[in-house]
């Protein structure tokens, strides 16, 4: 597996997918500017030139005005204006669409690192292992300041901002080992808060997650935190119908939810925290609100783990069946939660 390269390079290697379309856009810009830079100066320079005043007494013949001239110097800027602008949002919808199908690794920056979870169980620390060909989704927040998750390789990178939670995702296309950088200032050893992607061939990821599969996955552990806190004490499957005091999380995830204001919003993974951490803010139809907040209660990671349990109770794909987790088998039986220790947990997730 090839080290990270040491030497200096005019531009980072493309190694993601996006990569090479990131860079023709890029080289397009440059293109435009130097063509442009290069026109225009040597305009002012021929004609402070050819136009220049020979004598102190010379008066300057009157040039009448070009519709046609003005017409054409209107007309390329806005089609090149225009070429720009429709290339930049074809990539920026290709690089901010994220994939359905995509691996699920969590990411929690803090002041000075990146911790990372993957969907079955392993945790590094400004090190992240990757499969070479397979579609990766970073769901990442913030412990303290403004962060940015940045690799240069892949030409992607995203603010990750306290209190909510900001996505990203990439394909790596070679095996090795690039660089990760914060590429937003966020204290004194900002310079430090580095790390390394290692992409690995299928198979050697494969192994790689088989020889760390001791620790226990983001949904089993969010699993826990859910009957510890005593969610399961109010959130039946069937809801009201069960007699639950909150709605069912079963099947929420990623659908519209109906408020008692009339408005509808769609239950995603920032909708999952502002519920669990304010639950006050938006109160679903048909409920009463009388959820405690678990602000100081869970930490980031904590938080990340109850809504990856949350979402594995979401069938996926239309299949009619959740995710392939142990937590499968408690969304069947959350009724029989009420022998779990906590507050009451009420009107939302």
């Amino acid at each position: 597996m090839q080290q990270v390269p040491s030497e200096f390079k005019l531009m980072p290697e493309q190694a993601s997918t996006m990569a090479g379309q990131v860079d023709a856009l890029y080289f397009y810009l440059v293109g435009i500017t130097l063509f442009f830079t290069v026109l225009i100066v040597s305009g002012i320079i021929f004609f402070a030139v050819k136009y220049r005043r020979r004598s102190p007494y010379e008066i300057p013949r009157p040039i009448a005005g070009s519709m046609k001239l003005e017409t054409i110097w209107t007309l390329i800027p806005f089609l090149i204006a225009m070429s720009i602008f429709v290339w930049g949002a074809k990539v920026y919808f290709a690089q901010y669409r994220i994939p359905k199908d995509a691996l699920d690794i969590y990411v929690v920056g803090k002041q000075w690192m990146w911790k990372m979870q993957h969907p079955t169980g392993q945790r590094e620390i400004n090190e992240l292992h990757i499969p070479m060909g397979r579609k990766v989704r970073l769901t990442m927040t913030t412990e303290d300041v403004i962060h940015s998750f940045y690799i240069p390789d892949f030409r992607v990178k995203m603010d990750v901002v306290p209190g909510r939670y900001t996505q990203m995702w990439f394909e790596a296309t070679k095996p090795g080992r690039y660089h990760l950088f914060c590429a937003e200032y966020c204290g004194m050893d900002h310079s430090k808060m580095r790390g390394t992607i290692v992409v690995m061939r299928p198979d050697e990821y494969q192994a790689w997650v088989s020889g760390n599969a001791s620790q226990m996955s983001p949904v089993q552990l969010g699993e826990q935190h859910f009957q510890n806190l005593g969610c399961a004490t109010c959130h039946l499957n069937g809801g009201r119908d069960a007699g639950g005091r909150g709605p069912q999380l079963a099947g929420i995830f990623g659908k519209p939810v109906q408020l008692e204001t009339g408005q509808t919003v769609v239950a995603d993974e920032n909708y999952l925290r502002e519920s669990i951490l304010n639950p006050g803010a938006k109160i679903v139809a048909g409920y009463s609100a009388i959820m405690p907040t678990y602000q100081g209660q869970v930490s980031e990671e904590q938080l990340l783990q109850l809504i990856a349990y949350i979402k594995s109770l979401t069938p996926q794909g239309g299949s009619g069946t959740a995710s392939p987790t142990p937590a499968s088998s408690t969304s069947a039986n959350m009724n029989v939660g009420a022998q779990a220790s906590g507050s009451p947990s009420g009107q939302r997730r």
